[in-house]
């Protein structure tokens, strides 16, 4: 009974703020893009698991003067794990040991305002994908060169961003990557029924909070520009219901010695532990025949 109550009570919420969001755009677009805004930037609450695996050296590294913890396993090339949304390093738990095994220094991140990180510059449970990627580009700065790097989801997009910005690396790996935060804005709209200005108001609120426009957050279109830039392996699920696989077609296409593994049944959150993407993510980063 009480799961059913807490699913009856979340629709009616969810009923109400579609409601509100509807009349918002009518009479103060300006508050309805704040309001969305807020649940755009909030980080889920959600029990944060230590990867279960051998403990590794944790550090922290400062980012915008700001403690992001991470943690280091191995020796040898450093590949470099970057989770997703609400997620935290404990995610990438099923490719730490393999990653070990074939002979990897693994170093993984909890963003800000994840995890056992600080909270972000736009504070406690709050985020932006530019903090993603930044975080990502200030441990690499801390540990060393990145011989690969693998990220999932909104990780995936830091990931490609922080090459795309400059930051060399031998060899990517995405699995079920977010290629556009336009796209996504786009089915986070018809989620909460926004209207075109609360929209418009609401895109022009998370570029202030980047601090770049949206369009340079675009993944396929700035591969498309580039003629060098690392190999690269795109692991995306045909019934991936969070990210579109539209997405990961598109960076495919666009990004110079790319390749899509397509997969099927997994969803967006059980293909990060499968245990032939992981086999098939560290096999890429080995260079060998798949």
């Amino acid at each position: 009974m009480r799961a059913l109550s807490r699913k009856v009570s979340g629709f009616l919420a969810f009923i109400t703020l579609r409601t509100t969001f509807a009349v918002l755009e009518r009479v103060a677009p300006g508050p309805g893009s704040a309001l969305a805004e807020r649940l755009w930037c909030t980080v889920p609450r959600r029990t944060v698991r230590p990867a279960n695996v051998l403990p590794g050296k944790r550090i922290t590294v400062s980012v915008n003067r700001r403690a992001v913890a991470a943690e280091i396993w191995g020796d040898g090339p450093t590949v470099y794990l970057m989770h997703g949304w609400g997620g935290s390093r404990g995610r990438f738990e099923t490719f730490i040991p393999p990653l070990i095994k074939a002979g990897y220094r693994v170093v993984a991140l909890d963003a800000p305002s994840h995890g056992a990180s600080a909270p972000g510059v736009h504070g406690r449970r709050r985020a932006v994908a530019a903090e993603f990627a930044e975080a990502l580009r200030c441990l690499i700065a801390e540990c060393g060169p990145a011989y690969g790097i693998v990220g999932y989801s909104l990780g995936g997009a830091a990931a490609a961003l922080v090459v795309l910005d400059g930051v060399p690396a031998g060899r990517v790996a995405l699995v079920a990557p977010m290629a556009s935060p336009l796209a996504f804005a786009g089915t986070f709209g018809r989620v909460l029924g926004l209207g075109e200005r609360v929209r418009a108001g609401l895109l022009e609120r998370v570029e202030r909070r980047n601090g770049r426009p949206m369009s340079d957050l675009d993944v396929a279109a700035r591969a498309a520009a580039r003629s060098e830039l690392p190999p690269l392996l795109v692991v995306h699920d045909r019934d991936d219901q969070v990210v579109d696989l539209g997405g990961a077609e598109a960076i495919t296409k666009a990004w110079p010695r790319a390749e899509l593994l397509r997969t099927e049944g997994l969803g967006h959150q059980r293909i990060l532990r499968d245990p032939e993407v992981v086999r098939q993510v560290v096999r890429f980063l080995a260079d060998l025949p798949r």
